[in-house]
Protein backbone atom coordinates (compact mmCIF):
# COMPACT_ATOMS: atom_id res chain seq x y z
CA UNK A 1 0.00 0.00 0.00
CA UNK A 2 1.04 3.57 -0.89
CA UNK A 3 0.08 6.44 0.43
CA UNK A 4 1.00 10.22 -0.48
CA UNK A 5 0.71 12.77 2.52
CA UNK A 6 0.91 16.14 1.08
CA UNK A 7 1.06 19.79 2.98
CA UNK A 8 2.64 23.17 3.32
CA UNK A 9 5.89 24.10 4.92
CA UNK A 10 4.86 23.62 9.07
CA UNK A 11 1.49 21.67 8.34
CA UNK A 12 2.18 18.67 10.21
CA UNK A 13 2.18 16.50 7.17
CA UNK A 14 5.47 14.59 8.63
CA UNK A 15 3.88 14.11 12.26
CA UNK A 16 0.77 12.60 10.67
CA UNK A 17 3.02 10.48 8.40
CA UNK A 18 4.64 8.83 11.03
CA UNK A 19 1.95 8.16 13.16
CA UNK A 20 0.36 7.15 9.86
CA UNK A 21 3.50 4.61 9.13
CA UNK A 22 3.41 3.34 13.26
CA UNK A 23 -0.15 2.46 12.47
CA UNK A 24 0.40 0.57 9.42
CA UNK A 25 4.04 -1.38 10.63
CA UNK A 26 2.27 -2.23 13.55
CA UNK A 27 -0.81 -3.58 12.26
CA UNK A 28 1.20 -5.60 9.78
CA UNK A 29 4.57 -6.64 11.85
CA UNK A 30 6.98 -5.31 9.95
CA UNK A 31 10.17 -2.92 10.16
CA UNK A 32 10.08 0.47 10.27
CA UNK A 33 12.58 2.66 8.11
CA UNK A 34 12.52 6.78 7.54
CA UNK A 35 14.48 7.63 4.70
CA UNK A 36 15.75 10.92 4.90
CA UNK A 37 15.95 12.62 1.53
CA UNK A 38 17.30 16.17 3.65
CA UNK A 39 20.84 17.45 2.91
CA UNK A 40 21.75 19.72 5.91
CA UNK A 41 23.01 22.95 4.98
CA UNK A 42 22.56 25.77 7.62
CA UNK A 43 21.42 26.15 11.27
CA UNK A 44 18.06 25.97 10.36
CA UNK A 45 18.23 22.72 8.41
CA UNK A 46 20.14 21.23 11.30
CA UNK A 47 17.14 22.22 13.93
CA UNK A 48 14.40 20.89 11.53
CA UNK A 49 16.57 17.53 11.48
CA UNK A 50 16.99 17.84 14.93
CA UNK A 51 12.73 18.11 15.61
CA UNK A 52 11.89 15.30 13.36
CA UNK A 53 14.73 13.00 15.31
CA UNK A 54 13.47 13.83 18.61
CA UNK A 55 9.45 12.92 17.65
CA UNK A 56 10.85 9.83 15.66
CA UNK A 57 12.60 8.85 19.50
CA UNK A 58 11.48 5.33 20.64
CA UNK A 59 9.08 4.56 17.66
CA UNK A 60 11.25 2.18 16.26
CA UNK A 61 11.96 3.68 13.31
CA UNK A 62 15.61 2.76 11.41
CA UNK A 63 16.57 5.97 9.50
CA UNK A 64 18.41 5.72 6.55
CA UNK A 65 19.68 8.76 5.15
CA UNK A 66 19.48 8.99 0.91
CA UNK A 67 19.25 12.42 -0.46
CA UNK A 68 19.78 10.83 -3.99
CA UNK A 69 18.89 7.52 -5.80
CA UNK A 70 16.52 6.64 -3.49
CA UNK A 71 15.93 3.02 -4.78
CA UNK A 72 19.46 2.65 -3.28
CA UNK A 73 17.86 2.83 0.22
CA UNK A 74 16.81 -1.10 -0.29
CA UNK A 75 20.43 -2.32 -0.62
CA UNK A 76 20.78 -1.06 3.64
CA UNK A 77 17.35 -2.88 4.28
CA UNK A 78 16.91 -6.15 6.34
CA UNK A 79 15.32 -8.97 4.69
CA UNK A 80 11.55 -9.44 5.46
CA UNK A 81 8.58 -7.28 5.70
CA UNK A 82 9.32 -3.39 5.27
CA UNK A 83 7.22 -0.28 5.93
CA UNK A 84 8.67 3.21 4.47
CA UNK A 85 8.35 6.30 5.13
CA UNK A 86 9.48 8.59 2.95
CA UNK A 87 10.62 12.54 4.24
CA UNK A 88 10.61 14.05 1.57
CA UNK A 89 9.79 14.44 -1.88
CA UNK A 90 10.77 18.33 -2.48
CA UNK A 91 14.00 17.53 -0.92
CA UNK A 92 14.53 14.85 -2.75
CA UNK A 93 13.70 16.49 -6.04
CA UNK A 94 16.03 19.84 -5.31
CA UNK A 95 19.03 17.07 -4.43
CA UNK A 96 18.38 15.01 -7.76
CA UNK A 97 17.84 18.31 -9.57
CA UNK A 98 20.82 20.67 -8.40
CA UNK A 99 23.67 18.38 -8.25
CA UNK A 100 26.96 20.74 -7.76
CA UNK A 101 26.99 23.31 -10.52
CA UNK A 102 24.90 21.74 -12.71
CA UNK A 103 20.97 21.43 -13.16
CA UNK A 104 19.46 18.63 -14.10
CA UNK A 105 16.53 18.26 -16.73
CA UNK A 106 13.22 18.52 -15.04
CA UNK A 107 11.70 15.59 -16.87
CA UNK A 108 14.93 13.36 -16.27
CA UNK A 109 14.48 14.15 -12.37
CA UNK A 110 10.83 13.39 -12.30
CA UNK A 111 11.54 10.02 -14.25
CA UNK A 112 14.09 9.28 -11.79
CA UNK A 113 12.32 10.00 -8.86
CA UNK A 114 9.22 7.90 -9.99
CA UNK A 115 11.48 4.96 -11.22
CA UNK A 116 12.67 4.66 -7.44
CA UNK A 117 9.21 5.19 -6.02
CA UNK A 118 7.83 2.94 -7.74
CA UNK A 119 10.79 0.12 -6.67
CA UNK A 120 10.27 1.17 -3.17
CA UNK A 121 6.35 0.62 -3.61
CA UNK A 122 7.27 -3.22 -5.22
CA UNK A 123 9.28 -4.20 -2.50
CA UNK A 124 7.69 -2.55 1.09
CA UNK A 125 4.47 -3.70 2.55
CA UNK A 126 3.85 -0.22 3.22
CA UNK A 127 4.91 3.09 1.89
CA UNK A 128 3.99 6.61 3.19
CA UNK A 129 5.33 9.55 0.83
CA UNK A 130 5.73 12.94 2.07
CA UNK A 131 5.63 15.88 -0.08
CA UNK A 132 5.40 19.77 -0.44
CA UNK A 133 2.68 21.22 -2.27
CA UNK A 134 3.19 23.65 -5.08
CA UNK A 135 2.05 26.25 -7.23
CA UNK A 136 -0.16 27.60 -3.73
CA UNK A 137 1.41 31.09 -3.91
CA UNK A 138 0.98 32.21 -7.18
CA UNK A 139 4.54 33.80 -7.76
CA UNK A 140 6.20 32.91 -11.07
CA UNK A 141 9.95 32.66 -10.28
CA UNK A 142 13.09 32.53 -12.35
CA UNK A 143 13.69 29.27 -15.07
CA UNK A 144 15.79 27.04 -12.80
CA UNK A 145 12.72 27.20 -10.02
CA UNK A 146 9.79 27.08 -11.71
CA UNK A 147 11.42 23.87 -13.27
CA UNK A 148 11.89 22.35 -10.12
CA UNK A 149 8.22 23.39 -9.06
CA UNK A 150 6.83 22.14 -12.41
CA UNK A 151 8.94 18.88 -11.68
CA UNK A 152 7.64 18.66 -8.04
CA UNK A 153 3.84 19.25 -9.64
CA UNK A 154 4.29 16.24 -11.77
CA UNK A 155 6.09 14.32 -9.51
CA UNK A 156 2.76 14.74 -7.02
CA UNK A 157 0.79 14.20 -9.62
CA UNK A 158 2.44 10.76 -10.88
CA UNK A 159 2.46 9.71 -7.54
CA UNK A 160 -1.06 10.79 -6.59
CA UNK A 161 -2.37 8.28 -9.67
CA UNK A 162 -0.99 5.31 -8.33
CA UNK A 163 -1.20 5.73 -4.28
CA UNK A 164 -3.57 3.68 -2.93
CA UNK A 165 -4.53 6.52 -0.14
CA UNK A 166 -3.80 10.07 -0.61
CA UNK A 167 -3.71 12.84 2.41
CA UNK A 168 -3.49 16.82 2.67
CA UNK A 169 -2.68 17.89 6.32
CA UNK A 170 -3.93 21.64 6.61
CA UNK A 171 -3.08 23.14 9.91
CA UNK A 172 -2.99 19.80 11.18
CA UNK A 173 -5.81 18.75 10.28
CA UNK A 174 -5.42 15.64 7.79
CA UNK A 175 -7.90 16.12 4.75
CA UNK A 176 -8.36 12.56 2.95
CA UNK A 177 -8.08 13.01 -0.60
CA UNK A 178 -8.61 10.12 -2.47
CA UNK A 179 -8.90 6.52 -1.23
CA UNK A 180 -9.59 6.80 2.60
CA UNK A 181 -12.64 6.58 4.40
CA UNK A 182 -12.40 10.11 6.74
CA UNK A 183 -12.79 7.64 10.32
CA UNK A 184 -10.14 5.40 9.09
CA UNK A 185 -7.37 8.55 9.22
CA UNK A 186 -5.49 8.42 12.48
CA UNK A 187 -6.11 11.60 14.59
CA UNK A 188 -2.63 12.76 15.16
CA UNK A 189 -1.80 14.34 18.66
CA UNK A 190 0.77 17.91 18.25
Amino acid sequence: MMVLVLGGSGSGKSAYAEELLCTLAGKSQTTKYYLAAMRVYDEEGTRKVEKHRERRKGKGFLTIEQPVRIEDALFQMKSGGKSVLLECISNLTANEMFTGTQIRPKEAVTACILRGVSQLMRETAHLVVVSGNVFEDGIVYNRTTMDYIYAMGEINRQLAACADRVVEVVAGIPVPVRGVNPEAVPDVPF
